[in-house]
């Protein structure tokens, strides 16, 4: 276990990735929960931190558990189990479960102030910084499910942003389009791994029926609609379906290609975009 660390400095590591950076001038509102400590305008509290623990170590526990078990699994007490502490000695470090959830969100972005964007042009950089964001996701597929009343404003996550919005630099876009593009492209991403990460878990779950003797079919959308769709009432559904084109039963579409294939259509249309902008 490394040296004992401050809030805040902790939320500079593995939490904030750097990122942490004193404010330039004081504040005139205070940041939210977990907000506030993430961009360091939070200070020691009352109680003394608990030795041999930090806020980076907590939320790579959390994580860890995350990845392991999926979100449901995260709680204060989980987490302190993992690490071998008390309960109440996480909550001198993270105040609630919610701010929890808020550090784990960026920390699951570390690393994105690394982030290189390579391309001759706008198009190859974006779709470069759309694929990153997937593939981000497929390794912490527990994002999906995390409660969103707001974007996400952490500094990784920040950071995150302003390279897609530098990947459209000389497109000609406007900056506030440049940041709808930005939250259409992010939006759709989420979309497209909640599908793929709720598919993935029915597979699971059916596979332990199986193997507990509760034998249960392993469904498809694709497999439903080959099953339940009739020529006659649905004669298009039925020639998608039994022509080959969405795969063979039971596999059905590739997550990834599709993926692909709608993040090509929504560049498509960025770029129509650009054209009506260009004198």
């Amino acid at each position: 276990m490394t040296e004992e660390t401050t809030p805040a400095q902790g939320a500079g590591n593995a939490v904030g990735a750097g990122a942490v950076r004193p404010a330039q001038s004081a504040p005139s509102r205070p940041l939210p929960p977990g907000l506030d400590l993430l961009w360091g305008r939070r200070g020691r509290g009352q109680r003394g931190p608990k030795p041999g623990l930090s806020v980076d170590a907590i939320v790579a526990a959390a994580i860890r558990l995350a990845d392991a078990e999926g979100l449901e699994a995260v709680s204060m007490a989980r987490v302190a189990e993992q690490l071998g502490f008390t309960t109440m000695s996480l909550y001198r470090h993270v105040s609630s479960k919610e701010e929890l959830l808020q550090l784990m969100w960026n920390g699951s972005a570390q690393g994105a102030e690394g982030i290189v964007l390579t391309g001759d042009d706008w198009r190859s950089r974006l779709r470069m910084w759309a694929t990153i964001q997937r593939e981000m996701m497929d390794r912490h597929p527990w994002i999906t499910q995390m409660p969103m009343a707001a974007p996400p404003m952490a500094p990784n996550s920040l950071t995150f942003v302003e390279r897609g919005l530098e990947a459209m630099d000389g497109s000609g876009l406007a900056d506030a389009d440049k940041l709808r593009v930005i939250g259409l492209i992010s939006s759709y991403a989420l979309s497209e791994a909640r599908m793929a990460y709720d598919a993935a878990r029915a597979a699971k779950q059916a596979q332990a029926a199986a193997a507990a003797g509760e034998p249960q079919p392993a469904w498809t959308w694709e497999g439903l609609v080959r099953e339940v769709a009739d020529e006659q009432t649905y004669p298009r559904l039925h020639r998608l379906a039994w022509t080959g084109s969405i795969g063979d039963d039971p596999s059905g579409w590739d997550p990834q290609e599709e993926f692909r294939f709608g993040l090509d259509r929504i560049l498509d249309g960025v770029e129509a975009l650009i054209r009506t902008t260009e004198p």
